[in-house]
């Protein structure tokens, strides 16, 4: 292996190919189709790498890959870092126009498409920069040797990944990810998520988002992917019987509707050590619902594109230890700061505020994005004093547990109080006829925004307006109970399943050219 330039970070494709030294006949991954050993693994990513034709003078290439879960795209994308370009996630849920802003914006030059997905890609690159290619399969690679000269020359500034930022609460952006920024996230991951035995993933969520970036650090220790097309209950289910699995990772939404599944008790998730759950809050009585049926299992990550997945964790044992304890608020916390993140609760004008005193979350370190790609004013507004900003509201405890108690953009301001939803979505998903919601201000003129809660029933469940005020109201007064309910068959949702609260919001304030 070629020794980084400057530096301590190692390149992700490093990381694997200690763990194919370590573990070479272990299978690496498994999809529908068949398995392949980490030996096959790092063979046919060397022989894909070498197609590439990327060099140490020339720009990186930035090579996307459209593909659903599968062997193939896992390969494709190892074979992206081995060859010294820089990998773009392609969600391959989006539509055709998003895809396509997507790709031009982190200025896609190579797209490399499944053959199901061959439509899509084609949409979406048409008349654009982007070559379009199609996604080699994984039987059809040589196994060729990895030597040394397969490493380019790299400094661990070097950026090697562009995640699209999303949002569910503003317009994109692209996040560039450097190997420090990897080496960083793999670091955290490991000091706060411990492993009895060698893992066992699945990855039932899109590998383009939060599924996707935990298998880097679990093939880094040997690990077992398995792959399967999508979150669908029963699938996940029978699949972590079937193989044993021991991680995974699933939104809340998708989480709710595993416990939903009138057959979730029936099947033996003996083997689970760390069920993680991030990208959006999680219902406290949800949370104690899924440690009854899947086992004192449960994990949190906080982060975002901008500071990937691991800047705060609550492990299994503090999620027990609140269970049991006398503590049983953390179970409200995302966790303490990853080992290499520093944290802090900034005023509005950049300062630290004592613990327990609310403000937004600030993180640093070399965890955090190189910066917005061709935005430096976007990178300049995120930062201040060295810190990165969230856009996250919350505080710390005594004991360096963070809670996050909003968007700071999600904010309310009813009647001149300050109101932030997630309190309200708590309550509110505490009532057992609700699956989801959404709480939002709308244009009011007399409190200026009016409190208002979206919600979504479960299948068959019946409720009314007057009985979820009426429990807003008992728990949280008036102030912070909705002013209104509206009962919608479906909430909007992006394509990991997060309520799209922008979508929520622009029913309520079409037309006007304001929105607070």
């Amino acid at each position: 292996m070629v020794e980084p330039m400057s530096g301590v970070s190692m390149r992700v494709v490093d990381f694997f190919d200690r763990a194919a030294r370590q573990h070479a006949g272990r299978m690496c991954l498994v999809d529908e189709e068949r398995g392949w050993t980490f030996r096959q693994v790092q063979a046919r990513t060397a022989s894909l790498a070498r197609t590439f034709g990327s060099d140490a003078s020339g720009p990186r290439l930035k090579i996307g890959i459209l593909a659903p879960n599968c062997a193939d795209a896992v390969i494709a994308i190892l074979a992206v870092f081995r060859a010294g370009c820089v990998w773009v996630p392609a969600n391959s849920r989006a539509t055709a126009e998003e895809l396509a802003t997507f790709l031009a914006l982190v200025e896609c030059d190579l797209l490399l498409v499944h053959q199901s997905l061959m439509e899509l890609g084609r949409a979406a690159v048409r008349g654009s920069r982007c070559r379009l290619l199609d996604l080699p399969r994984a039987e059809d690679l040589a196994e060729e040797a990895v030597g040394d000269e397969d490493a380019l020359p790299y400094a661990p500034e070097d950026v090697c990944s562009v995640f699209g930022t999303g949002g569910t609460t503003g317009s994109p952006k692209a996040a560039l990810w450097s190997h420090r920024t990897w080496s960083t996230l793999i670091a955290n991951f490991h000091a706060g998520i411990r492993h009895d035995g060698p893992p066992v993933h699945l990855v039932a969520a899109p590998f383009t988002h939060a599924a996707g970036v935990i298998s880097m650090p679990l093939m880094a220790i040997g690990a077992t992917t398995v792959l399967v097309p999508r979150a669908e209950p029963e699938l996940v289910m029978r699949t972590i019987a079937q193989h044993r699995v021991t991680t995974l990772f699933l939104p809340p939404t998708v989480i709710y509707t595993l416990l939903a599944h009138p057959d979730v008790r029936r099947y033996d998730y003996g083997s689970l050590q760390n069920f993680i759950y991030a990208a959006a809050p999680m219902s406290v009585d949800k949370l104690k619902e899924a440690m009854e049926v899947f086992g004192p299992v449960m994990v949190q990550t906080f982060g975002q594109a901008e500071a990937p997945m691991v800047c705060t964790i609550l492990g299994r044992h503090e999620h027990l230890e609140a269970l049991q304890g006398d503590r049983p608020e953390r179970l409200a916390s995302c966790g303490r700061p990853g080992l290499l993140t520093e944290l802090a609760v900034l005023d509005d004008d950049g300062g630290p505020l004592p613990g327990g005193e609310t403000g937004e979350i600030a993180v640093r370190g070399d965890l955090v994005m190189a910066g917005y790609m061709n935005n430096p004013e976007a990178t300049a507004a995120s930062r201040v004093g060295g810190w990165h900003l969230t856009g996250d509201i919350g505080r710390v405890d005594d004991d360096g547990f963070v809670y996050i108690t909003d968007r700071k953009r999600d904010m309310i301001i009813s009647g001149g109080f300050n109101v932030f939803p997630s309190e309200i979505e708590q309550l509110l998903w505490s009532h057992p006829a609700v699956r989801d919601c959404a709480v939002i201000g709308c244009p009011d003129p007399k409190w200026g925004e009016a409190v208002v809660a979206v919600v979504e029933l479960k299948p068959d469940a019946d409720c009314d307006e007057a009985t979820l005020i009426a429990l807003c109201k008992s728990r949280l007064g008036s102030v912070k109970s909705p002013k209104r309910i509206e009962f919608w068959r479906e909430l909007p949702r992006s394509s990991v399943g997060k309520v799209l609260k922008r979508a929520v919001r622009d029913r309520f304030w079409a037309g006007r050219e304001r929105r607070i």
